[in-house]
């Protein structure tokens, strides 16, 4: 049986006695209340926290619920989060006002029960999940549909190198993270990790964007005999930033070319963690880390490439920032040093990878993961 998933409100009233009361009573029916006392402090929250709804007080000194109302419509991050409007007020145009142009979800007169405006609250919350999820669900037949997918099926075969992969979508929804394994020859073959910036299926829309790119770059470069990553990562920036589209849409990028003839493994990254390089010679850990921007920060940006001569039972790890990243209670935290320091142990071991596979699904699980999750791993046989 499956738990029941966690629902977040965001409080707005510059009283803290009905903050009070109405924060115990949400939190009674199984919310999360977040208790904001101004239009200020509610977006100082926003910042940091997403939550399922927005239930405000019309009438609030200095910045009141109507003016809040409007900034939040004006940021992409924000605009979406359903809003609720409680007031005592009765007057007919304002209501209509606060529902139309507004776009609130509900108007609550401030005499309504508290089980009542819960229980409307509650509705709304599972509704609109609802309509996410027959969204997600449309999007992900599209994708079937013409044979489009950010996350390959299988691992490919690579001679002299074992290849492992995992991911790991936020709350179970496509998100900004793909991989790639671009085959251009018997001999060459390229891996890459992309995190387009952004949540759920809104950054899940532009992964084929950019893998498209990545794909027609990788692919003209080798008709050119151009095999450096370096190069081939600028050719996708300059096309991403002059792209109407994606010009505002920001990814890190991590790409790898492995020669199987010669052994070798060249890497470039664009805004992307540092990769984890495990020496299986004296039991070193080390980061490895290229300069490079966000892919779509700047036109003009140049990246460099390392080469790395890998020996038997040399390991590589590339993940997304997602891997890092968890939260406690309400608080988002990151810690590339933590994740290093707990996953050196299992690169000792003979089935590395699935060693790491177990511990970060136990690391993440439940309401502890912040972001999509991938993580590939590139093993010298």
């Amino acid at each position: 049986m499956t738990e029941p998933a966690s629902k977040k409100i965001l409080l707005v009233d510059d009283s803290p006695f009905m903050l009070s009361v109405m924060a115990k009573a949400f939190e009674k029916e199984g919310f999360t209340a977040i208790k904001a006392a101004s239009a200020a402090e509610a977006l100082k929250i926003l910042e940091k926290e997403q939550p399922d709804i927005i239930l405000s007080d019309y009438e609030m000194p200095g910045v009141n619920g109507f003016a809040l109302r409007r900034s939040l419509l004006k940021d992409p991050a924000t605009k979406d989060i359903p809003f609720a409007f409680l007031t005592s007020h009765k007057d007919n145009d304002l209501i209509m006002k606060g529902l139309d142009e507004l776009l609130a979800v509900d108007f609550i007169n401030k005499e309504t029960p508290l089980p009542v405006i819960i229980s409307k609250l509650d509705n709304l919350v599972a509704t609109v999940r609802q309509k996410q999820a027959l969204s997600v669900e449309e999007l992900r037949k599209a994708a079937e549909a013409i044979n489009v997918k950010s996350i390959p099926a299988k691992r490919p075969d690579v001679k002299g190198f074992e290849i492992d992969f995992w991911h790991l979508p936020y709350q179970g929804h496509p998100g900004g993270d793909f991989i790639d394994f671009i085959r251009v020859s018997e001999r060459y073959i390229f891996v890459v990790l992309g995190d387009v910036m952004g949540k759920k299926w809104t950054a899940w829309f532009f992964t084929f964007s950019f893998l498209s790119y990545i794909r027609a770059a990788v692919r003209f470069c080798v008709v050119a005999e151009e095999y450096d990553p370096a190069l081939i990562l600028q050719k996708i920036n300059q096309v991403i930033c002059h792209d109407e589209v994606l010009k505002d849409i920001l990814a890190g990028l991590s790409l790898l070319l492995i020669d199987e003839e010669t052994g070798k493994v060249a890497y470039a990254g664009a805004g992307d963690l540092p990769l984890l390089y495990y020496k299986a010679g004296n039991g070193s850990l080390t980061s490895i880390k290229t300069s490079g921007l966000l892919l779509g920060l700047f036109s003009e940006v140049m990246y460099d490439a390392r080469i790395l001569e890998m020996e038997e039972g040399d390991r590589l790890l590339i993940f997304s920032d997602g891997i890092i990243d968890y939260t406690e209670g309400d608080v988002h935290k990151s810690d590339y040093d933590l994740f290093k320091k707990n996953v050196a142990p299992f690169l000792k071991m003979n089935n590395s990878f699935t060693a790491i596979r177990t511990y970060l699904q136990k690391q993440l699980a439940g309401s502890r993961q912040a972001d999509d999750c991938s993580i590939i791993s590139v093993l010298k046989k």
